[in-house]
């Protein structure tokens, strides 16, 4: 497990956060398998009720505040193992759908704590995807999902639990109307002996999936020596990015996770 800067522990069996005295955050919201038959590959497909656990807004009383100003909000993600059918457990895909604080869709940046995750992402949710990728990442790992992206997240081991945190904005949303209509993303995971494959989907124009590792976004001013949340409190405006993407619209245009 690595340090998430918060010393936010959890309990990985019962798929629970477990604050301290120091921490702030919700009781967990559960995603059950009934919350996202309509986006599997195969909407009868069995496999664990609960597929994760999520808590969004936590942190360190004593950043509350400043978090509130900067309109930065911290989530936190706990994933069942198992399968769903032929899938990995995963959630079932959204975009962010435009804040009223930016008028606009924002992205949103991971941190993997334990396990090995995969975040699937597509230029848009229309009939011809744009470009596609899947970044799988391992604990300690920074993924970055862009604005107005459609994108899901999977745990790449059936065989293990796996836990992330991620930034995004406090006045969020999701759109599903457009993943929906489409059956899911353009691609559907599969669990093949002891690796992760992709299926196209047909409700989409088929294009290329482009499977890799994360980069280090260095653009994006990150300091890969520490946790996320840590670098939040070395200087609370580092992810400004987040709350508002046209800070950095230069760095979107052509933007390879």
């Amino acid at each position: 497990m690595i340090n998430n800067g918060m010393n936010l522990t959890f309990d990985l069996e019962s798929m629970e956060l477990i604050y301290n005295q120091e921490n702030f955050g919700p009781i967990t919201e559960k995603r059950r398998l009934d919350d996202v038959r309509a986006t599997l590959r195969d909407p009868h497909a069995d496999g664990p009720e609960i597929l994760y656990s999520i808590a969004m807004d936590v942190g360190l009383k004593k950043d509350k505040e400043t978090l509130i100003e900067r309109n930065l909000l911290y989530g936190a993600c706990l994933y069942n193992k198992g399968q769903v059918g032929d899938e990995p457990v995963r959630s079932q895909g959204h975009i962010h759908f435009q804040s009223p604080s930016c008028q606009c869709s924002t992205g949103e940046l991971y941190e993997i704590w334990h396990g090995k995750a995969i975040v699937f992402m597509q230029e848009k949710a229309s009939d011809h995807p744009g470009r596609i990728f899947a970044v799988e990442g391992d604990a300690g790992d920074v993924i970055l999902v862009p604005p107005g992206w459609a994108h899901y997240t999977v745990n790449a081991n059936p065989n293990e639990l796996m836990a992330f945190g991620a930034w995004c904005v406090r006045d969020y949303g999701f759109d599903y109307k457009d993943v929906r209509e489409h059956r899911g993303l353009a691609y559907y995971p599969i669990v093949n002996d002891s690796a992760i494959d992709f299926i196209p989907n047909p409700h989409y124009q088929q294009v290329d999936i482009i499977r890799k590792k994360p980069r280090k976004y260095l653009e994006f001013n990150l300091d890969y020596s520490k946790s996320l949340y840590e670098q939040f409190q070395d200087d609370p405006s580092r992810f400004d990015f987040i709350p508002n993407p046209a800070l950095v619209a230069d760095l979107w245009e052509k933007f390879t996770p």
